[in-house]
């Protein structure tokens, strides 16, 4: 059936808002070796469509076992829909587009950069950073979202192939909370084909009956509802409450990084957080040296092996103001952290692509699922205390003196440097 602009702005405008909702299945997944099969499964069991959205897709077999799910889907007649990120799969894209040429898989390229002039374009910047899987079947919509991308968890696209497997999760969700997976994912893929054909787009909705209307009211919905407080009472909690949380460039800005302040600013135990790439703002500092100050024990997981060295670099520019008010830094050493992962309490965890740096909290287009369970969080405590312990506590002063203090000034300078250049301004 042919695609009109209608369709697609009808897509873009689907983006939802976070609220919490019961009646959801959430089961947490390890690495690519227990997301992936999981994924293929679901994937063929669909019978009408199929929308992926990551920031990798690469080649190697694990991506290629995903792949030929896809296209064997397409071929029985379900519609399949998957957009990639122009720079996080700027090395694989070929390979990617050979793979799926002459098949029914419908791809597309979110922001690509096969010009050179793509490069000097500030919008660049703004990467999509999902990860994100909806396939419908048998027993309703299966979604999958976390930090895993396409690619085997023991190859990392900057040091080759490594002995053991990166640390990452990933959830498979039913239920209601599925739905709202499905209109962000479609929305990512609705921005990048408009991106790409809206001249063909447009001269068709000008062929139309009523152009003008429909249109200028459909462009009204794309900047969608203000981004609603988490609403806590929301809907049946059993089996379990959840809230699906985009982090974008229209309404909801900031709402990642909120909803990650104020289950620190509620916090009466515990905080765990692992993330690869850290480098917060003083709003999410502050929450944490707060939590700390008044008995929560607050411990972070942060990269030991390290993929870019500016990145541990920012990390460590911050290792001795939280470590100086409580908060207990662990490096993870065995292999690459990948991990976006926090839990709070007993019954406050999530699940994302989201890191806590500025590209993620002010630039990327991310989404994490906070689920509101006990038997959830505990399952995730577990593989937090598993990981902390083939980890190293930091125990002794990162830099002091001028080295420190320049440290400190370069990587604040950069920060600032690139959000300038992306279009944002005021203090991180």
């Amino acid at each position: 059936m042919k695609r009109t602009l209608r369709d697609t702005l009808r897509e873009l405008a689907g983006v939802p808002v976070p609220r919490f909702m019961g009646g959801n299945e959430v089961a947490l997944l390890q690495g690519g070796d227990e997301l992936f099969p999981r994924m293929v499964a679901a994937i063929s069991a669909a019978r009408h469509e199929v929308w992926l959205a990551t920031y990798i897709f690469h080649d190697d077999p694990a991506a290629q076992t995903v792949a030929q799910a896809l296209i064997d889907a397409a071929a029985r007649g379900v519609t399949v829909r998957v957009v990639i990120d122009g720079f996080g799969s700027i090395k694989s894209l070929p390979a990617v587009r050979a793979r799926f040429a002459g098949s029914a898989v419908q791809l597309e390229v979110f922001r690509p950069l096969d010009r050179w002039w793509a490069w000097l374009q500030p919008g660049q910047l703004r990467r999509l950073h999902q990860k994100l899987c909806v396939c419908d079947g048998g027993a309703g919509l299966t979604a999958f979202v976390g930090g895993i991308n396409l690619i085997d968890d023991r190859h990392d696209l900057n040091h080759g192939w490594c002995d053991q497997p990166r640390l990452d999760f990933a959830i498979e969700l039913r239920g209601p909370l599925a739905l709202s997976a499905r209109a962000a994912t479609r929305a990512m893929w609705a921005r990048a084909h408009l991106a790409r054909h809206w001249r063909s787009e447009f001269r068709m909705a000008a062929a139309s009956e009523h152009p003008v209307g429909e249109t200028m009211g459909l462009l009204q919905q794309l900047r969608g509802p203000a981004a609603l407080e988490l609403d806590e009472a929301i809907d049946d909690p059993r089996p379990m409450r959840a809230a699906f949380l985009v982090r974008d460039n229209l309404r909801q800005r900031r709402v990642i990084e909120r909803s990650f302040t104020e289950a620190i600013g509620r916090a009466r135990e515990s905080v765990d957080i692992a993330v690869p790439y850290f480098y917060p703002g003083h709003r999410f500092r502050r929450a944490l040296r707060a939590a700390a100050q008044r008995g929560v024990r607050v411990r972070l997981l942060l990269q030991g092996k390290v993929d870019y060295r500016i990145a541990a670099l920012a990390a460590q520019a911050v290792y001795d103001e939280l470590r100086g008010h409580g908060v207990q830094i662990f490096e993870y050493t065995p292999a690459f952290l990948h991990a976006k992962v926090a839990r709070v309490d007993d019954d406050w965890a999530t699940v994302g692509s989201s890191n806590i740096d500025p590209l993620s909290l002010l630039l990327n287009l991310e989404a994490n699922v906070v689920v509101r369970d006990a038997g959830f969080s505990h399952q995730l405590a577990q593989r937090f205390d598993a990981a902390f312990a083939l980890s190293t506590q930091v125990t002794e002063p990162m830099r002091r003196g001028l080295r420190g203090w320049l440290t400190r000034v370069v990587v604040a300078s950069a920060a600032t440097l690139y959000l300038r250049v992306a279009g944002i301004t005021g203090r991180y």
